[in-house]
């Protein structure tokens, strides 16, 4: 019940390629196991002699091999639900993780490989500050110092401006390196990544993206211009009014950016008495263009006063035709789609109508444009707004807006896609995850990671209450699902974009979410090193559940170790006087009933019920022959089980 070792995973892969470069070493306590000939390995991704160490271009840090085996080693730890925090726990799809996200990154690799459409994070912005996100690399401004030469080993300095050229930026990549490889393994393949970053570290930033997805999966570096900031106060030069957001793709060649809709370009200006359907309209002459003539295209057409035109006569003169045939033309003049007037010169001209909505064909469209890589409609302004209108105005000093947010949404996901966010924060990216499907009838889903970093004592969140930003994540996402709710509700019919909203509500649109915390694993240390065990601690170790944990719990670390979607619905039901966890109508049934009273009548009502997968506890068996007829029992009656006892 640990996480994957992703470690021996990548053995596992170079010794596929490679099996000669993999050979057997001791390793901790003078075991043998796998290890990569590196050498070797170097020598056959070569075409020349490879003596040593080459010169490449690569971004190197102080402490990256380290962040590397971090983002590698497993770990012994479990996701415990909380459901007095949740918001419709057994139905949500939606998840809220407290904890530290490199090991919610880890926890996730199996249930949630290649399974996101989008990440969207807001990391801490490098300020030079000590980070929250310490992980295993931490150590001491003076080891660091010396361990990168810019200090000697009495201490004096070796370099100028050590701040700036080392540990804080070493630090933050340390910080990123792990949880952006983890992040990549979520994506689909069709998925992209989004990282709102500053001027400090976007080179980095950018460097490090190239190396875990690759350079040539580089979809753009977005610039969010934000429209009411004031600017940055520590830059002396320049007013700094913008952020980047950085975005990388799993596989460039399968991502679709959806385009933005054309709807207020200043040409679409005349209305007419289709405007509702068609939208408005601009006025383009027929009888210009590049078209090449063609007799056929040559015809009179009759003014409203019942002057002749042709199609000289709209082309000064010249040899012309018009751009429609005739039959298109008269349907054009029934259905609203020509206008015949006199133009500035007094002269009768034709003119197609291009509406904003519809095409020469009459059917109804959404103009698009690529996305600009400026984005120009939304300010932070926009955040304290919403926020203070939620009554969280004094929590949140540098809030994303949630428009922001649901813009990147629109241009990259649809349907039941999965949203992830690892530094949740404000909960702004779940916040619009909701607001976009109350809008367009989605079914998105969303994950957020929050670590319950505690509140200063003399800020506002404290006195309002709050221990922790976890805490107020999980209650913007509550205030931010009742507002969406009130305002779906109370739409008015005849407004259609509101009515769907309105009936997305009774449809049952999403908007809860599962609580689950990051905690130790639920299983006795001695489960994990048996051998530790000892005469004098037997009795300790007689069961081999921890002995604060409840069935629930042991339900969700089945689940992760199981690779089972920890968002799909839960039931409980009672078979036999016993209660057991349905998953997803039979994904898997789960009973932890420990008090040594399951036999084999029980199981056989389970098995005939043929669920995917089945868990029981250990110490939940009446007698030893009551657990080893359990496989025959499901084999004879649900061959197609998967059976485990913990």
């Amino acid at each position: 019940m640990h996480s994957p070792n992703l470690t021996q995973d990548n053995v596992a892969r170079i010794r596929e390629l490679f099996p000669g470069c993999v050979t057997e070493a001791r390793g901790e306590g003078g075991s043998v196991t796998l290890a990569v000939d590196f050498d070797l390995l170097r020598q056959e991704l070569a075409d020349v002699i490879v003596e040593g160490p080459q010169e490449r271009y690569h971004l190197n840090w102080p402490g990256k091999r380290e962040a590397l085996l971090t983002a590698n080693a497993p770990i012994a730890k479990a996701l415990r639900p909380v459901r007095e925090e949740s918001v419709d726990f057994d139905t949500t799809r939606n998840l809220f993780i407290e904890g530290d996200n490199l090991d919610a990154l880890k926890l996730l690799q199996e249930a949630y490989l290649a399974q996101v459409k989008m990440i969207y994070i807001d990391p801490p912005y490098n300020t030079g500050n000590d980070f929250i996100y310490e992980d295993d690399f931490a150590e001491d401004a003076g080891a660091y110092l010396r361990r990168s030469n810019q200090v000697d080993e009495a201490g004096n300095r070796l370099s100028a401006n050590s701040a700036a050229n080392g540990r804080f930026h070493s630090d933050w990549l340390s910080m990123m390196y792990p949880r952006l490889k983890l992040a990549r393994n979520l994506l689909r393949d069709d998925g992209v990544i989004f990282i709102s970053i500053d001027d400090r570290e976007i080179e980095n930033l950018k460097k490090i993206c190239e190396e875990v997805f690759g350079a040539s999966n580089f979809v753009a570096d977005l610039i969010w211009a934000n429209r009411e900031g004031g600017g940055s106060s520590d830059s002396k030069l320049f007013r700094i009014k913008h952020e980047h957001i950085l975005c990388f793709a799993k596989n460039i060649e399968k991502v679709d950016i959806a385009g933005v809709p054309v709807g207020n370009e200043d040409r679409y200006k005349s209305s007419d008495e289709y405007v509702k359907t068609r939208g408005k309209y601009y006025l383009q002459k027929m009888g210009m263009g590049t078209i090449q003539y063609s007799a056929s295209l040559d015809y009179p057409v009759t003014a409203p006063d019942g002057t002749i035109v042709m199609p000289a006569d709209n082309n000064g003169g010249r040899k012309a035709c018009w751009r429609w045939s005739k039959p298109k033309l008269d349907w054009g003049l029934e259905n609203g789609f020509i206008e015949i007037k006199k133009d500035s010169k007094g002269i009768w001209t034709v003119y197609s109508k291009q509406y904003l909505n519809c095409d020469n064909e009459g059917n109804l469209i959404t103009r698009t444009q690529r996305p600009m890589g400026i984005i120009e409609e939304f300010s932070s302004t926009q955040a304290t707004k919403l926020l203070e209108s939620m009554g969280l105005g004094a929590v949140f000093n540098y809030a994303k807006p949630v428009e922001l947010i649901r813009y990147l949404c629109q241009r990259v996901t649809s349907g039941s896609d999965l949203i992830l966010d690892f530094f949740a924060g404000s909960a702004t990216t779940a916040h619009a995850v909701m607001q976009l499907n109350a809008e367009d009838g989605g079914r998105r889903k969303f994950i957020m990671v929050q670590l319950p970093e505690p509140c200063d004592e003399k800020s506002e969140a404290f006195k309002m209450g709050y221990k922790s930003i976890a805490e107020i994540s999980k209650e913007r996402i509550r205030r931010a699902g009742r507002k969406i709710s009130s305002e779906s509700a109370d739409a008015p019919q005849q407004e259609s974009q509101r009515s769907e909203s309105a009936s997305a509500v009774d449809k049952g649109l999403d908007l809860g979410f599962r609580v689950l915390k990051i905690d130790s694993s639920n299983m006795a240390d001695v489960y994990y090193a048996p051998d530790s065990l000892s005469q004098s601690t037997l009795d300790l170790f007689v069961d081999n559940i921890k002995p604060d944990r409840k069935a629930e719990d042991l339900l969700f670390q089945v689940m992760l170790d199981w690779g089972v979607d920890l968002a799909l619905p839960i039931a409980r039901e009672t078979v036999q006087g016993k209660e057991v966890f349905i998953v997803d109508d039979g994904a898997l049934a789960a009973c932890f009933d420990a008090h040594g009273d399951i036999d084999e009548t029980f199981v056989k009502a389970l098995a005939r019920r043929q669920p995917l997968r089945v868990v029981f506890r250990d110490a939940g068996f009446r007698d030893s022959a009551a657990k080893i007829n359990v496989e025959q029992i499901f084999k004879l009656l649900s061959p197609a089980s998967e059976v485990k006892s913990i």
